[in-house]
């Protein structure tokens, strides 16, 4: 294996497990009968690597595998430790515990990993995994921890070609696990950072995009979330402590929505998709459904909640000045103030749920102060939800009968275009017609005498209409 800027080296026992093998190769190469092998993309080219056994307790799981890269930041030492020391047992026995972790909470077993244990156990190993020569596993790093649990001795890997790099040993491990057989899939937010590395790497968004069967709008949108958290975890450090990535693994759904909703306001007014945007992202914080999110509009704080804010949720920004881009001392507008009480909140917020989510590290005035504050904004936020709620229903509701009869006018417009047709062929259905005019007729009388019970003023088109009917009637 050939050595690159920024990687993680050689594990202690690189040149014994080379020997073992290269043998093992050998051995296989030397004996008859079917061969078993693997084809992998290697260097943007089909590759066929031979599989082999090993024993799987002299193998290194991959310290930079992308299945648990954000949820390595769980224990800040720990991760750490992994920088600076990868092969040391205490790193490689973090790598197991958080490949045997549920994803969005790593405190928890995961219920996958257990699955695939049981599979393994009834079914044995169906697919090999994928080493370096000097036993580092590219692709099976969970299989290998459950074989161990179970006390397997031996795993089927195939074997990388010996000139691999770190950068070949990412991009394989990217391309098996893209594969659609492929059991376990990233996690939402691994996904992310996997997509934001390639792009980093110098990768186009539309090759990416592929690579991942998605579409390049798709990607844009999770690079647009993905600085959304990384700018959310910046804003929430206090106390020493800070949200970390893994902690939204669980709101995908609401994020991407937000990301829609701020798109299409972004499109005639930045100011209020940024309102828009900094509410809804407070209430995810705050863990509210994205049925509740969809409540949330540019116009929710002045109208819902801002008279429901405790005073120590009102914070008072200063005046900003704007400020200048070091570098090319250029000014950048200052944000609009409501955008910036906006932001004052959430951040408010944010603060207040790293504390008590790390009330371990911190002192317990600290934990019990943030805790009163996260409870005081979501009773509030849940409050100016339920007038927001009824508003929009009473919106839906006005708008519903202006709905349905625009949609029965597209439905005459298409029923003049079938006349025309079947006139043309000699076969409309008259008397059918007819009878479908009658009931056409039967029911604009009833819309009429509705409209006299509930419209006070009628416009010129209520007006047409009550006078037809009118007309008919004497």
């Amino acid at each position: 294996m050939s050595n690159s800027t920024g990687d993680f080296g050689l594990p202690p026992h690189a040149a014994k497990n080379r020997e073992i093998v290269e043998q093992r190769l050998r051995d296989v190469a030397g004996g008859g009968g079917l061969q078993e092998t693997l084809t992998i993309e290697w260097r943007t080219q089909p590759q066929v690597v031979q599989v082999i056994d090993m024993p799987v307790d002299s193998l290194y799981y991959n310290p930079g595998t992308h299945r648990i890269r954000a949820q390595r930041s769980f224990d800040a030492r720990l991760d750490r430790q992994l920088d600076e020391d990868p092969w040391s047992d205490e790193s490689q026995d973090y790598l197991d515990f958080l490949l045997k972790a549920e994803p969005s909470d790593p405190s928890k077993r995961d219920k996958d990993f257990d699955a695939l244990k049981q599979s393994l156990e009834d079914f044995r190993q169906n697919e090999p995994g994928l080493i370096t020569r000097e036993g580092i596993l590219v692709n099976g790093n969970t299989r290998a921890a459950a074989l161990r649990e179970l006390g397997v001795a031996e795993i089927r890997v195939a074997v990388l070609p010996d000139s691999c790099t770190w950068a070949d040993i990412n991009r394989v491990e990217l391309s098996l696990q893209l594969r659609h057989d492929t059991r376990r899939p990233y996690s939402y937010i691994n996904r992310l950072l996997t997509i934001d590395e390639q792009v980093e790497a110098g990768r186009p968004l539309k090759e990416i995009a592929r690579e991942f069967r998605i579409r390049e709008s798709t990607a844009e949108q999770d690079l647009w979330v993905l600085s959304c958290l990384r700018d959310l975890s910046d804003r929430s450090a206090a106390a020493g402590v800070r949200l970390r990535l893994l902690d939204f693994e669980d709101a995908q759904e609401r994020l991407r929505e937000v990301h829609r909703a701020y798109a299409k306001q972004a499109k005639t007014d930045v100011q209020q998709a940024e309102l828009m945007k900094e509410s809804r992202l407070a209430a995810i914080v705050m863990n509210f459904s994205k049925t509740d999110l969809r409540l949330i509009e540019s116009d929710f704080r002045k109208r819902y909640l801002d008279t429901r804010l405790p005073e120590e949720l009102k914070p008072a920004p200063a005046a900003a000045s704007g400020r200048v881009i070091p570098g090319i001392n250029r000014a950048v507008k200052a944000e609009a103030p409501q955008v910036a009480e906006a932001r004052a909140f959430t951040d408010s917020v944010l603060r207040a749920k790293a504390v008590v989510r790390s009330q371990t590290k911190v002192s317990a005035a600290e934990a019990e102060k943030a805790t009163a504050l996260f409870t005081a904004a979501h009773r509030a936020v849940e409050d100016a939800l339920e007038p927001a709620g009824k508003d929009a229903r009473v919106r839906k509701r006005k708008q519903a009968a202006p709905d349905r009869l625009h949609d029965a006018c597209q439905d005459i417009e298409q029923c003049i275009t079938d006349m025309v047709l079947a006139s043309g062929a000699r076969s409309l259905d008259e008397e059918a017609l007819d009878e479908a005019v009658l009931k056409l007729k039967a029911t604009l009388k009833k819309l009429a005498q509705a409209t006299a019970q509930t419209i006070e003023v009628p416009g010129e088109g209520v007006e047409w209409l009550r006078e037809a009917v009118r007309r008919d009637h004497s």
